[in-house]
């Protein structure tokens, strides 16, 4: 794709000297036709106007459907743990913007992302770029100032067409592949392995996280060489009675001859198992005690996040099928036996509301379905009548927003009851809002 001239806009809207971070994110959602537009021409573009030569860190990208933010945490925080200086990029975000970049683990400051929005207006010149190339170039100027050692980088949408995918990775990691975002990827598995192993180049380390990857992500793996490390094949992770509530896991790599202890925190297992992979192969001499010791306090916003604990209100930002099963799965084993599960679900309208919840049908009790009022958010009502077939007898309750459904959720609840708020980082982000008022 050709850049696009948007000299107009430019003239018009670009933030003066003194800008606040809210004015940059406005300018930057005025400033391309669409929301997403996949290609690296434009990116790329810009890239080398702000980069004279390629960064000299070590970049490890991960890519995925499902728990890719839970890896990227997991490593960083490993790295970090084993004296390295990382810059972490995820998105998208739940509060804050901020939250997307991060410097040896703490958030970057306003002022930080406004300079560095202001290098990357200055670079691209007539060039268009969409909200998210936007901000994926303004992290890689922050970390390329910071001097950073490790680059930890989240794929946003797929991963051949992907902004992060602008970089070669030293290391890449694929969490898992399901169906999601099909507009742009594709409506079965293996459209959607080749998008996703678009990360991947000749002869690198790389890491599937799931087992039963799809025949074209090992296609890609093949063709590149790449050395690829698996569950199942090059190393074991099998469930162990160790954890705490008689759960946990076992990480075993016959390379080593040990065993490394994963607990079962409410992040995904697959996605430690393979961050503990890859930091065993980038850092070695990182001992067991201290990987241990720091997964078993490892949290994440939004990741089977508990924000209240009677009665227990729990949020997490699952909004494909693949991770409604993982979240039903989950909810199974944390619901008391003599309490209900009430689910609050809000939804966009891009996704397959039909396949989350008759994932999670038979582990809720009753329905609150509470409205988006964000782009392309479902109001309660678009919601229900989506849910109609699948619901069947179970008929939901509806609320214009996630707050509210929440709020009527806490007033019926009882103290053995399992309040559950998903969907979408948009309905975590107002649950946990309104928990703080």
């Amino acid at each position: 794709m050709s850049p696009q001239n948007d000299s107009s806009a430019r003239q018009s809207n670009v933030p003066g000297t003194g800008a606040t971070l809210e004015q940059w994110l406005g300018y930057l959602e005025s400033i391309h036709p669409a929301e997403i537009d996949l290609g690296l021409d434009r990116v790329l573009l810009v890239l080398r106007r702000l980069f004279r030569r390629n960064p000299t860190a070590r970049i490890i990208t991960v890519g995925g459907t499902n728990g890719k933010g839970s890896a990227v945490a997991a490593l960083e925080q490993l790295l970090i743990a084993a004296g390295r200086s990382t810059g972490a990029y995820t998105s998208p975000h739940l509060q804050h913007y901020n939250e997307r970049v991060r410097i040896n683990g703490k958030n970057v400051t306003d002022e930080s992302l406004v300079r560095a929005f202001e290098q990357v207006e200055a670079a691209r010149g007539t060039t268009t770029l969409t909200y998210f190339e936007f901000g994926t170039l303004a992290a890689f100027v922050l970390f390329q100032e910071a001097g950073v050692d490790d680059w930890v980088l989240e794929v946003g949408l797929g991963g051949r067409l992907d902004a992060v995918n602008v970089l070669d990775p030293d290391l890449a990691i694929i969490t898992s592949v399901d169906i999601d975002h099909v507009s742009f990827l594709g409506d079965n598995r293996e459209v959607i392995g080749f998008e996703k192993a678009g990360i991947l180049r000749p002869g690198i380390n790389a890491i599937y996280a799931d087992i039963d990857p799809p025949a074209s992500v090992l296609q890609q793996v093949a063709a590149q060489k790449v050395h690829l490390e698996r569950p199942g094949e090059t190393y074991q992770l099998v469930p162990s009675e160790g954890g705490d509530g008689g759960y946990g896991f076992i990480l075993r790599q016959a390379r080593y001859g040990d065993e490394v202890r994963l607990p079962d925190t409410g992040l995904p297992v697959h996605s430690l198992a393979a961050a503990v992979v890859a930091v065993r192969q980038l850092e070695p001499g990182l001992g067991l005690p201290a990987i241990e010791h720091l997964l078993a306090g490892l949290t994440l916003p939004g990741r089977f996040e508990v924000l209240r604990s009677s009665p227990r209100v729990i949020a997490d930002v699952g909004h494909n099928p693949h991770a409604a099963a993982w979240l039903a799965n989950r909810i199974g084993r944390q619901r008391h036996s003599s309490g209900r599960v009430i689910a609050i679900y809000g939804a966009l309208t891009d996704k397959d509301v039909e396949g989350v919840a008759g994932a999670m049908i038979g582990a809720v009790d009753h329905w609150h379905l509470g409205g988006l009022t964000v782009p392309r958010g479902l109001s309660c009502q678009e919601l229900a009548v989506r849910l109609k077939g699948v619901l069947g007898e179970q008929s939901p309750t509806l609320f214009l927003s996630v707050g509210e459904a929440l709020e009527q959720a806490l007033a019926d609840a009882d103290a053995d009851d399992l309040i559950i708020v998903f969907g979408s980082f948009y309905t975590v982000a107002a649950a946990r809002e309104a928990l703080r008022t």
